[in-house]
This record gives C-alpha cells, sequence and structure tokens, in this order.
C-alpha cells in the first residue's frame, strides 16, 4: 500500500493550494472527449481562454458505455476527437495531446501506464513554486495512476474534477466517479489539493438545448455549426429532440471555476471517505478539499457562447 501521509501538505499549504488562483495558470485537461457532447465545449472553452489559462497538454481519458466497445476505444475515440476539435478550431497552435489509460486501475496501487501518466508527472514537476492545475473531466485513471506512481506531484499540482455529486447527495455512483472506483478512492485519500465540481446539484444548472445553440453558435463558425450537428444527434438518437427537451454541458463548470470563482462559489470542507458502494463516511480529522455548490448559469453560458461564436 502506498504511503501518501508523508507527502501530504499541512493545513495551511492546502488551504492556500485551494485558494482561487489570481493570475494566470498552467493546466492539463484530461477528457474524455468521445463520450459525449459536453468535453468537446470544455476543450474549446479552455483553448479560447488564454487570457487566464495556459492549456500545456490535452490528455484522452478511457470511457466504457454505449458508444465504445472498451475503455480503451472510449480513450483511442477520445484522442481522435480532441484532434478533430483543434481541426475545426483552426488554431496556430495547439497544446500537445497525449494518449491515456486503455483500461482501468485494478486495485489503488498498480497505476495503468501511458503516456499521459509519463507527462502529468513530468509537467508538475517541472513547475517552479506555483501549482499545476490537472482538470479531469472524465474518469480520472490517468490522473490516479500519475499519482500513484509520483505521489511527490500531491506537492505540486491541484486537481479540479467534474466528478462526484454534491457532498450531500444520497449516491456518488455517477459516471465519471464509478467506472473506475480504485482511481476515485486516490483523489479522496491521497491528500491531493481537490476542488470537486459535482454533477447534482451544481453541474445540473448548466442547461442548454438544441434551440439555444443554434441560434448562438450555428453557422458563426465551423467549431459552432459542428456544435449543432453534435447536439441534434445526440438528441435524435435518443428520440428526445422535441420541443422541452435539455441538455447539461457538465464539463463546462470546470473551466468556469477555474476562469472565475464568482460565478461558480465553493467551500472548503474536511474530504469525505469514498465506501465501496459509492456512498460518503465523514471523518472531521481527515485533509481539507473545496467543492462548488452553485454555479451562474446566465455568467457562464453568456462568456462561453461570446468566445464559441467568435469568426476564427
Amino acid at each position: 500500500m502506498i504511503d501518501y501521509a508523508k507527502y501530504r501538505l499541512d493545513d495551511a499549504m492546502m488551504l492556500k493550494r485551494l485558494a482561487h488562483p489570481n493570475d494566470r495558470v498552467r493546466m492539463i485537461l484530461d477528457t474524455d472527449a468521445f463520450n459525449e457532447v459536453d468535453d468537446q465545449f470544455a476543450l474549446a472553452y479552455a483553448l479560447l481562454s488564454q487570457e487566464k489559462l495556459q492549456v500545456q497538454a490535452v490528455t484522452a481519458a478511457p470511457f466504457f458505455n454505449w458508444n465504445s466497445t472498451s475503455p480503451g476505444e472510449g480513450m483511442e475515440k477520445s484522442y481522435n476527437e480532441i484532434f478533430n476539435i483543434f481541426k475545426l478550431m483552426e488554431l496556430d497552435q495547439t497544446p500537445p495531446v497525449y494518449r491515456g489509460s486503455s483500461q482501468f486501475m485494478d486495485n489503488a496501487d498498480e497505476p495503468v501506464p501511458s503516456e499521459a501518466v509519463d507527462r502529468i508527472i513530468e509537467l508538475a514537476l517541472s513547475g517552479d513554486e506555483e501549482p499545476l492545475y490537472v482538470v479531469a473531466i472524465g474518469a480520472i485513471t490517468n490522473v490516479a495512476s500519475a499519482i500513484a506512481k509520483c505521489p511527490e506531484i500531491i506537492q505540486k499540482i491541484v486537481v479540479i474534477w467534474l466528478g462526484p455529486n454534491s457532498y450531500w447527495w444520497p449516491t456518488q455512483d455517477i459516471f465519471n466517479v464509478s467506472q473506475d472506483y480504485h482511481a476515485s478512492r486516490i483523489f479522496y485519500d491521497s491528500g491531493v489539493p481537490l476542488v470537486i465540481l459535482p454533477c447534482h446539484s451544481v453541474a445540473s444548472h448548466l442547461l442548454t438545448s438544441t434551440y439555444e445553440i443554434d441560434a448562438c453558435l450555428r453557422d458563426r463558425n465551423k467549431l459552432g455549426t459542428y456544435f449543432s450537428d453534435l447536439f441534434h444527434g445526440r438528441f435524435e438518437r435518443f428520440g428526445r429532440n422535441r420541443p422541452g427537451w435539455s441538455k447539461v454541458l457538465w464539463d463546462v463548470s470546470a473551466i468556469a471555476w477555474l476562469l472565475n470563482e464568482e460565478w461558480v462559489p465553493s467551500v472548503v470542507r474536511r474530504t469525505p471517505i469514498l465506501n465501496p458502494n459509492f456512498t460518503y463516511s465523514v471523518d472531521d480529522n481527515r485533509h481539507f478539499y473545496k467543492e462548488a455548490i452553485d454555479i451562474d448559469r446566465s455568467l457562464v453560458y453568456m462568456d462561453l457562447f461570446e468566445k464559441l461564436s467568435k469568426p476564427y
């Protein structure tokens, strides 16, 4: 068993790490970009927010659902989708992209090797006193494997995780947590500085519709039209492309928190224990973490749509 205790920050340093950054930050985006439609929005949002975010790498995360035949295929599809978004954005320069884990962790002591894991470690250790922000918006196998392989990075990174539900929600059995329980446990137990953007009941406020996407993005540029097509395609697959239906862009919340905490207020709490049945237990002696408690849907979407609708 990995002894994380010797790498943990003291309370004062942990609170400093959890404070919202005032300046431009170095970041990695770890994304299962082909899983559905929200990762692509988050990726483009981060790349178009250079005033606050320096995206130094994008890593492809595994996923396994109706849209893949295995975690490895999900990762490979995500890897290719990242380049598709780059092409649609017609960027002069793009961050390097790395393949991630092809499977989930078998236990919390055995990292899954990948080029993404090695790059996360390399970038974390290469920085100065300011931390590397690792924004994880899929199953967190890559990031947890990096922590397990090199626990020293606990002192060098801050993890922003779109994953669990709010601490008071009755279950944490949700996609980004339950796909890889062992990896999720590392986030809670290692002492890595952690900011959680809950799905329910924070990111769930980021509802939008085909009508809004069409009005704000369609025919504005290649990416906007692609997002509109993607939206229509996803809704049609589920038979829900009818008036009144809406979709949450979950992953956008993680980027929004980094851009402006006033849009996504958060509080510091003691880190819960994630049980095997995906419920929480409480121990007030554990290390601190930060959790978002609300999101201003209007301010986030006004900023997002303004950036996405500009001609490239």
